[in-house]
């Protein structure tokens, strides 16, 4: 669910780094260069890039802009092709059964069932189209916090990879106890040190 949704999850992110002084125009052409392509008239694996909040569609943001007073907020739109283990398996054990009956040999070598493999993969990859995903993210540019609309790690991963590509700046993932050490005043962080886990059965 995204920032859009009733309810959803979420992970919090500290920004790290110094944002240039013409941020708006920076911001501009770095999103441009790293926006969504489209690989479903290619064999790429994955695409990974920036689309608008208004559409999955839109990666040039003409249906939706991405600032929004002292925030920015856009999706992360990823498309990955994927072949299931048991579906190349079975390809691979049925070419290979052609070959040893054509070549009239009890085995074939590790070369040969790599190759063999490697020809499968390709040939299911041509044949499949690629999923999307949709992730919402909002900047919040004046405390210097995201918020990513996802829990999935794969999914954080490619977020943080994608941002500081664009961006060319760090992210730190914020679990509560440091979102608690950032909304307290400094007098008030002894007290987060002496506390401890406790079970609640």
């Amino acid at each position: 669910m995204g920032i859009m949704s009733r309810s959803g999850s979420f992970v919090r992110y500290a920004v790290e780094g110094e944002m240039p002084a013409n941020f708006w125009e920076f911001a501009g052409e770095r999103i441009a260069a790293n926006a969504f392509g489209d690989i479903d008239d290619t064999f790429d694996e994955q695409s990974v890039g920036w689309v608008s909040l208004a559409s999955m569609f839109d990666s040039d943001f003409s249906q939706g802009p991405y600032a929004l007073g002292d925030h920015l907020a856009m999706s992360m739109r990823v498309d990955e092709r994927k072949v299931a283990a048991k579906i190349l398996n079975k390809f691979c054990l049925k070419e290979e059964d052609r070959l040893r009956r054509l070549h009239q040999v009890p085995k074939l070598s590790r070369a040969q069932r790599l190759e063999i493999k490697d020809n499968m993969h390709l040939m299911l990859l041509k044949k499949s189209m690629p999923a999307p995903a949709i992730y919402d993210m909002c900047w919040n540019l004046a405390e210097g916090t995201i918020l990513f609309f996802s829990a999935n790690q794969k999914a954080q991963e490619n977020f943080e990879e994608l941002f500081r590509r664009t961006f060319e700046l760090g992210v730190i993932l914020q679990p509560p106890y440091l979102v608690a050490e950032h909304l307290l005043p400094a007098d008030r962080h002894r007290q987060l040190a002496d506390l401890s886990p406790a079970v609640f059965v």
